[in-house]
């Protein structure tokens, strides 16, 4: 008689479990309407050996303090929120690229009820595309705050085989790759505003 209920319990077991386990995930994120902390994030290609057929990006946001979401019932883990915005490079006066971006997009509120949750930038990635590569620098909120330039560095190659799907986030200097002098630049630079 057990052997006959095994097959129906576990299924209906796992599926009681199931939105405990989504919960963290299931909350609906506020944007903040009284967002203010702008950063002006510039973009300039050095060298490159040709033209990007489209630049966009993305900003990742994240909850910096987890102990304001519950544990997830099955595994006891905390699944900590976060969030993935589109950001849209546009060509700047004098070359290069352009963009927007909001420190404190997201509303700290207690979604919870386990404390207030509070929302930090992690970081933005430009995308670069050239046939099937995306170039893809990514700078940090560490290194928007200081004022910092992140510069990447890329081959020449990778730019000539577009025909070959990936995402190349570059090296942090030109002596990564066999030939240093076939190689071009990605500068990024945040400014508060």
């Amino acid at each position: 008689m057990t052997r006959r209920l095994a097959p129906i319990a576990l299924p209906l077991i796992a599926a009681l479990l199931a939105p405990a386990c989504a919960l963290a995930a299931s909350v609906a994120v506020q944007p903040n309407p009284q967002a203010r902390q702008g950063v002006d994030l510039s973009m300039r290609v050095e060298g490159a050996p040709g033209l990007f057929e489209r630049v966009d990006g993305h900003a990742d946001y994240r909850v910096e303090n987890p102990a304001c979401v519950p544990l997830t019932a099955v595994t006891g883990a905390t699944v900590v929120p976060e969030q993935r915005v589109p950001v849209s490079f546009e060509p700047a006066t004098g070359g290069g690229y352009r963009a927007e971006i909001l420190l404190d997009r997201f509303r700290d509120e207690d979604y919870y009820g386990k404390g207030i949750c509070h929302w930090a930038l992690v970081g933005v990635t430009a995308d670069l595309h050239h046939g099937q590569v995306d170039f893809s620098p990514a700078i940090y909120l560490a290194d928007i705050v200081a004022g910092r330039d992140v510069v990447k560095h890329f081959s020449n190659k990778s730019y000539a085989n577009a025909d070959n799907a990936r995402i190349d986030i570059g090296a942090d200097s030109a002596s990564a790759f066999n030939d240093p002098q076939a190689t071009f630049r990605i500068r990024l630079h945040g400014a508060a505003r």
